[in-house]
């Protein structure tokens, strides 16, 4: 597993609605984010990965943080007007019950963090990092106080990931059957309001749902009552949004990488680029928007090591076999059970990360040979219709 766990006693950790039926189902417990989270459970992570893609795996990502954006004068389009401050995605344009995919940026077109918007007719539903939860809203308190309200909710979330997700949770959510990739939106599951939507970080279809504290537990266990559904640790996560090709903060994106190097391009809509309506506007704005349009001098990619052996986050990457200066570093890497085969992704210089070209990465000391190919390493479910 490439996510790193934290290291302080576990009195100092935090504990999620769902701790307790982590211990009972026999989960081994880690530090991360701050947090006393299940890495892995009795199935195994190697088990747990090939469960979600095959049939559906309940993640808790309650650690996440969930904030509520409201315009003082009640119309949501303020408030997302507001929020385009901070990040260089098209928030106005964004329809009610639905979702998108944001950054916020730094002056330098740096990525402080990377999260999830959601539009509801009277507010924006911010999902993000667990170990930024506290900087986001610190940032969007400090810069959008004087128009927008902003409230952190203590709320369980959880994942229900892979293609019999839907099968599980339409039995107690019925509105949900409806719903398409990155649609949000209110429900009623066991008698609890809760916020589901559909999205994920597995590259599989599911859903994401926002869960009050005190019903958690109860539906939880309804939910893995059914023999499709099986608890899945932090270890299977990452494996499977690395073969998603799916970024985790603080390993393959930070404050020191833009969106462009980062090859979230697509994530910057038409409308704040140079030429668009809004464009402009947030912090960074002239490196990110200089860097769409004359490109980046080196670039996220994904890598396949031509040998057995995974190549981890922090391998250097050279040009050659032998001699030279590193040109990269690996900043995910692992082995993907779904491709049964060792993946990577890491950042090289732009005339380096074209389809095919071959690198060698630092594995102990012996170079190894890798390939870069196309992202992701498996193809996407999501449900689109």
């Amino acid at each position: 597993m490439s996510v790193a766990a934290d290291k302080p006693s576990s009195d100092s950790l935090r504990r999620t609605p769902l701790y307790d039926l982590h211990r009972a189902l026999g989960a081994r417990m880690v530090g991360f984010a701050g947090y006393e989270m299940p890495v892995q459970y009795p199935m195994g992570v190697l088990k747990e990965h090939l469960h979600t893609r095959a049939a559906a795996g309940l993640f808790d990502v309650s650690h996440m943080g969930q904030i509520v954006l409201r315009a003082k004068r009640g119309d949501v389009d303020e408030a997302a007007r507001a929020l385009e401050r901070l990040v260089p995605v098209d928030v106005l344009g964004l329809a009610v019950g639905r979702q998108r995919y944001a950054f916020f940026t730094n002056e330098a077109g740096g990525i402080l963090d990377d999260l999830m918007i959601a539009r509801f007719p009277d507010s924006l539903l911010l999902i993000c990092n667990a170990a930024r939860k506290a900087a986001d809203e610190a940032h969007l308190r400090d810069a959008l106080s004087d128009c927008c309200e902003i409230e952190a909710l203590d709320s369980a979330l959880i994942a229900l990931q892979g293609p019999r997700a839907e099968s599980a949770l339409a039995p107690l959510a019925s509105n949900v059957s409806s719903m398409r990739f990155m649609d949000a939106r209110e429900t009623s599951i066991m008698g609890a309001k809760c916020i589901a939507t559909r999205s994920g970080y597995t590259g599989e279809d599911g859903f994401e749902v926002s869960i009050p504290s005190s019903s958690a537990r109860e539906i939880v266990e309804t939910l893995l009552a059914q023999p499709n559904v099986a608890p899945i640790g932090l270890g299977a996560r990452d494996s499977l949004r690395l073969e998603a090709g799916l970024c985790l903060y603080g390993a393959d994106l930070d404050e020191a990488t833009t969106p462009v190097e980062n090859s979230l391009s697509w994530a910057i809509q038409k409308v704040r680029r140079r030429g668009g309506s809004r464009a402009g506007g947030f912090p960074g704005a002239d490196v990110i928007l200089n860097q769409l349009d004359a490109g980046a001098a080196r670039r996220r990619v994904g890598l396949r090591p031509e040998g057995r052996a995974p190549v981890r986050g922090g391998a250097l990457l050279f040009a050659a076999a032998d001699g030279g200066e590193p040109l990269g570093r690996i900043t995910s890497g692992g082995f993907g059970p779904s491709v049964d085969a060792p993946i990577a992704m890491g950042y090289l210089p732009a005339a380096l990360s074209k389809i095919g070209s071959r690198v060698f990465a630092d594995l102990r000391g012996k170079r190894e040979p890798a390939t870069v190919v196309t992202l992701p390493f498996v193809k996407p479910h999501y449900k689109h219709r």
